[in-house]
């Protein structure tokens, strides 16, 4: 890495298509919006020779956020891929956005990658988003490494930073997260700043020199030293301490001095097995400048460090009928597994979809076997299909360049897969293989739309179906008790790119209309109702006369409908259709339009014509006793009520509790979890948290999290049923 004691002098190119998976490092850039992940990497593509001045390419376009969405939005809202070459090292660089809404993006570049890189904004320090990203990426293991950025700003501190990150990420072993290097200022301006230069290493002692836009390798002044000694030493313990040599920290407490190639190639150890976790520094170039500082030293930490795809698990792998399979890490000549971890599409290319190649080696104009399965809840059916995937290329902002293939561990983008839906696995056609899914959020914003004209009407299915084979966090719903299509989101801002992609992408316009949930009526008590429908007209009549009584059920009942007619006064031939009069109207409602539930209705009399009564009549007769029946009744309006669960910070959960209650919440209890963070669980009408997805982002300042699942309905307060049903009056 940059800190070795005679680095290389930079090596330039660009990324093709990669030969053994050894020289191929996937790498996901992790931190909160506005901390620099996409400067960075085209600060990185510059020092790599790939860009000809910071994040452009030949053709002037820049190599991440080229979508127009995130031009006219001003930041990452997808997963963008950009591959570079490094010391013979193929690095794809997976630079995700930092906002929560567009979370779903993140965990497709943490499947991706093999290792990630925490950047850390030294002016807006580790926000508690970034904290359980973290945490979730120490669950499984994965080697990190953290790069502090916005040094410029006036009040930037980075050893401040770096203490910040320790007590942030360090857990119970603040050591592990150390910097390699102390950063060099120069002279302070008329504001006292004192800009960010250079680096020293504190392993080489060398001093790397950027003030040129350049890097500059050199010897420190003899004042230095002492200065980096404190530093130096508590590296070198943290190096020991992780080191698989266990006889090295007896040598180093005695006294011996431990060559500083040891030290290097045990660091490279311990940061591949995500035990140690360097702090690094970066800024991008300036202006004409062919190195942004620190963009060496990270290439060389990323290279030397980094694990390759044969050190990360695989996945577990089964049959498309569920049967375990077994198979080697990363092995080039096995069965052919990849995965599909993010689909696009390109006005000029058609459907792209990125793919990582697990296993074996993907080629152009091969037929592979597309299986989906497990996400039929989001609007995703189930699928296998055999395809024939078109070219292979590997992304460079809005360019595809062509490769021959793609060998195990390597990300490509493979075209023409028309029916592959972000997490789809890629097996041989004789071989079908499914891998198991990741984890994603459930959407839990509603957005209810509606097309805007009869033209958008005809495209809105298929707009609406390509937006979700994207995006797995969206779900869509066509609810049949409103009769809503609703597409649930993350947050306002996923709301937003789904409405904007389906206008400009799928030429899809359509109204956001307000959200509906579905309730229910069911009556308070009993009540009597006769259905008589007489009449005469040319022909045959229509006669039908019916008695029912109604009287409510324990919530779950349904309907229950039981015949007490005797004497024959109903014949026995027009009972179920008494019943079917009877369940229909209940379909439709009886006070406010929607669904009567839970009751039983009890038919106790009638009469009948032996010519004009018919199956119609009585179906007539059936309904108009239920709707008689509601004249002398009272008639609760009964809402759904979600059972909601809060992860949220120990700081928060007062404000949390506090607002589920304003909520018309009932607190059933909270629990202590790991990491300073509680469960709060409460019972709420699902009316009122329609938009508790936004309001608790903002409430725990991007801290928590809730699940939902549906409990059961219960009646409303009756100055918001009368509010509905005078609603329903007044459109009807």
């Amino acid at each position: 890495m940059g800190d070795k004691a005679n680095p290389h002098p930079g090596a330039a190119g660009r990324a093709t298509a990669a030969d053994h998976p050894a020289s191929v490092r996937n790498v996901v850039l992790v931190g909160h919006s506005g901390s620099g992940k996409t400067t960075l990497v085209e600060a990185l593509a510059l020092t790599a020779g790939a860009v000809n001045r910071a994040g452009r390419v030949e053709d002037g376009g820049t190599v991440s956020d080229y979508d127009e969405i995130e031009h006219r939005q001003q930041r990452s809202v997808q997963l963008s891929l950009v591959p570079v070459e490094w010391d013979g090292i193929k690095i794809n660089l997976l630079d995700t956005p930092g906002y929560a809404d567009f979370v779903g993006e993140l965990r497709a570049g943490l499947r991706a990658a093999d290792a990630a890189l925490f950047v850390v904004s030294a002016s807006d320090g580790v926000d508690g988003s970034t904290r359980m990203v973290w945490d979730e990426c120490a669950a499984v293991g994965m080697p990190r490494a953290i790069v502090v950025t916005h040094l410029e700003a006036a009040r930037a501190d980075f050893e401040e930073m770096t203490r910040i990150c320790a007590e942030a990420f360090g857990g119970d072993d603040p050591d592990a997260v150390l910097p390699l290097y102390l950063p060099l200022h120069g002279p302070q301006g008329p504001d006292g700043h004192a800009p960010v230069t250079g680096l020293t290493g504190l392993l080489s002692q060398r001093l790397f020199d950027y003030s040129t836009g350049e890097r500059k390798e050199s010897e420190p002044g003899e004042d230095r030293l002492p200065q980096l000694a404190d530093a130096r030493n508590r590296l070198i313990e943290g190096i020991i301490s992780e080191s698989e040599d266990e006889t090295l920290m007896d040598r180093y407490l005695g006294g011996e001095r431990i060559d500083v190639k040891t030290l290097v190639e045990d660091l490279e150890r311990a940061v591949a097995r995500g035990v140690f976790f360097p702090v690094l520094a970066a800024a991008p170039a300036a202006e004409g400048a062919r190195q942004g500082l620190g963009t060496v030293e990270l290439l060389d930490l990323i290279t030397g460090g980094f694990p390759t795809p044969f050190e990360h698990p695989t996945p577990g792998v089964t049959t498309v009928d569920g049967r375990p399979r077994e198979l080697k890490p990363c092995d080039t000549d096995g069965p052919l597994v990849a995965e599909v971890v993010k689909t696009s599409s390109d006005p000029y290319v058609g459907r792209l979809s990125l793919v990582r190649v697990f296993s074996g080696t993907l080629r152009p104009d091969q037929t592979v076997h597309v299986s989906g399965h497990g996400l039929a809840d989001r609007g995703h059916e189930d699928h296998d299909v055999d395809e024939r995937i078109g070219a292979l290329s590997t992304p460079f902002g809005k360019q595809q360049r062509p490769v021959t293939h793609a060998v195990a561990g390597d990300l490509v983008c493979v075209a023409k897969l028309g029916r592959a839906e972000t997490g789809d696995t890629l097996s041989a056609k004789d071989d079908p293989l499914l891998m198991e899914p990741w984890e994603m959020p459930d959407p839990l914003l509603p957005l209810a739309i509606q097309a805007h004209s009869k033209p958008d009407e005809d495209k809105l299915s298929q707009g609406l179906a390509r937006l979700v084979a994207e995006d797995p966090t969206m779900r869509l719903e066509q609810n049949q008790d409103t009769h809503q299509v609703v597409l649930w989101c993350l947050g306002e801002a996923h709301a937003d790119v789904a409405l904007e992609r389906l206008r400009n992408r799928y030429g899809v316009q359509v109204d956001v209309v307000p959200h509906k949930v579905s309730l229910r009526e069911t009556f308070a008590g009993k009540a009597g109702g006769r259905g008589r429908h007489v009449k005469q007209s040319g022909g045959h009549g229509q006669f039908a006369i019916c008695e029912i009584e109604v009287e409510p059920l324990p919530g779950g009942s349904g309907i229950e409908f039981v015949d007490k007619v005797v004497g024959g006064a109903v014949p026995r031939q027009f009972i179920p259709s008494v019943e079917k009069g009877v369940r229909a109207q209940a379909a439709k409602g009886v006070a406010a339009g929607y669904p009567l539930i839970d009751v039983r209705v009890t038919l106790l009399d009638g009469k009948a014509h032996s010519v004009d009564s018919s199956d119609a009549a009585f179906q007539t007769a059936g309904a108009l006793a239920l709707r008689e029946a509601t004249a002398d009744a009272k008639i609760h309006l009964l809402e759904p009520v979600a059972e909601v669960s809060v992860l949220v910070g120990d700081d928060y959960v007062g404000a949390v509790m506090s607002d589920l209650s304003g909520r018309r919440g009932r607190v059933l209890g909270t629990e202590q979890t790991s990491g300073g963070r509680t469960v709060v669980r409460a019972e709420v009408p699902e009316i009122e948290i329609g938009r508790y997805a936004v309001d608790l982002r903002s409430l725990s300042h991007g801290t928590a999290r809730f699940s939902r699942r549906y409990a059961r309905h219960e009646p409303m307060p009756p100055q918001i049923a009368e509010r509905i049903r005078q609603e329903a009056r007044d459109s009807a």
